[in-house]
């Protein structure tokens, strides 16, 4: 077990300290405030405060983690051994940045409590982003931080005990439109049929009747060869269904449309299925409480994940929504149309709630790639380039990676197979 000796014991410390110790590092840790208790100790142990106690082990700390509320921060990024880092540290500390405040600042979405322009679905955009500006999106930097202190600790006391977590890879398909032609009702089906005629998109038409006249299969309704595709693969698989009323940003088939209905009921046999939420209910408690209480019902199990529409994350509110609609976990951390990591890390992490200065028992699975940011690539091996990059980040710190994609670019006219290029990444990237 690992001491730390600290002036001051805060839920911000806590919290930071038990998720890069215990949860990425797998080390044991207790806190103390009591100087006798800390020279007692004989096993390994650190400080973390202002000023060593003698020549022990020691980080010096940022205020952030002793503070409260959201104040106005002086951050500026520095290299370390070529990892981006900040909040540095001085010359007595055993490393240079502290990185329990850096992680904090990540990890809490610090930034996002900051005033920012949000973009046109009122998200907070990836270009506001510390790590965006600082050009260290693309790496999972507190689980980088947390190996590099392992390091330095184990330097100091060889014999300390850490329990390595494995690597693991989670697809996610996102289900917000099931079918492009079909299930859709007549009024919907006349419209859309009327609207590719006034475009002139006649492919569209001939494909749309061929479809409603059973001729050919709807090419978003690519389920069970999804399922097949997971069956060869020791991944979790997860789909997010979207059972929500039609509205402006929301257009999947009706959640009172009984072969909609058996399709979702046919997948959850093989497969985690949890709720897309709508668009209304990211700020509507009292609809996604419904939305959740109707998929239950209808798969006949608690809804216990969640995927929020647009990942529209409004930090607090929205996590706020989720955990009194007794959501348990979210895996919504990620930005749409830039690759990388939200929060810094390949490791899921509970909600903390700076506001209230507590954490929250809902638990944040972050995603490092959306589908609709690999369609900028031209070709097969420029998108295996950056998946490979990844790849390699979450595997050399035994993280999660998770990946969302769409049934609609899995079953629709790309520059590329998706589906074909969708199973090669899973047979890559699983081990």
């Amino acid at each position: 077990m690992l001491l730390i000796f600290t002036h001051k014991i805060t839920n911000r410390l806590t919290y930071t300290a038990r998720q890069l110790f215990e949860k990425i590092l797998g080390i044991e840790i207790s806190f103390t405030t009591k100087v006798e208790d800390f020279i007692r100790h004989t096993g390994p142990k650190m400080t973390y405060s202002k000023q060593p106690l003698q020549n022990e082990f020691f980080i010096r700390s940022n205020d952030l983690l002793f503070e409260q509320g959201i104040n106005d921060l002086d951050i500026k990024v520095l290299d370390w051994d070529g990892v981006p880092c900040f909040f540095s540290c001085g010359e007595k500390s055993s490393i240079p940045y502290d990185i329990f405040s850096a992680s904090f600042f990540l990890l809490s979405r610090y930034e996002e409590y900051l005033p920012h322009v949000k973009d046109s679905v009122g998200r907070f955009p990836a270009k506001e982003s510390i790590a965006y500006q600082n050009n260290f999106l693309d790496l999972p930097v507190v689980d980088l931080w947390a190996y590099k202190l392992l390091l330095a600790l184990k330097e100091r006391f060889p014999d300390i005990q850490d329990v390595k977590k494995n690597y693991s890879f989670t697809s996610i398909v996102n289900v917000t439109t099931s079918h492009c032609y079909a299930l859709r009702g007549f009024a919907r089906s006349l419209g859309g049929f009327f609207l590719e005629l006034g475009n002139f998109k006649f492919k569209s038409m001939v494909k749309r009747i061929s479809v409603l006249l059973g001729i050919k299969k709807d090419p978003y309704d690519n389920f069970y060869q999804l399922i097949e595709i997971h069956k060869k693969f020791p991944i979790k698989s997860m789909f997010f269904f979207q059972f929500a009323k039609y509205s402006a940003h929301d257009k999947n088939v009706s959640p009172n449309n009984n072969k909609f209905g058996y399709l979702i009921k046919s997948v959850a046999d093989y497969s985690i299925v949890s709720l897309s939420t709508s668009f209304l209910s990211s700020t509507n408690k009292a609809v996604l409480k419904e939305e959740k209480k109707l998929l239950g019902n209808l798969i006949n199990r608690p809804i216990n994940n969640s995927r929020l529409r647009y990942n529209r994350v409004n930090v607090p509110s929205t996590y706020r929504n989720l955990i009194e609609t007794e959501f348990t976990d979210d895996f919504s951390m990620g930005y749409t149309h830039e690759i990388g990591f939200r929060a810094g890390t390949c490791t899921p992490f509970h909600f903390y709630d700076i506001n209230m200065e507590v954490r929250q028992p809902l638990k944040v699975h972050p995603f490092a790639v959306h589908d609709y940011a690999l369609l900028d690539y031209k070709n097969r091996n420029e998108v295996f380039e950056v998946m490979d990059r990844v790849y390699r980040q979450v595997k050399q710190v035994n993280g999660t990676l998770i990946t969302v994609f769409s049934n609609e670019l899995l079953g629709s006219d790309h520059k590329v197979n998706w589906m074909e290029l969708y199973q090669s990444f899973l047979k890559r990237y699983y081990v």
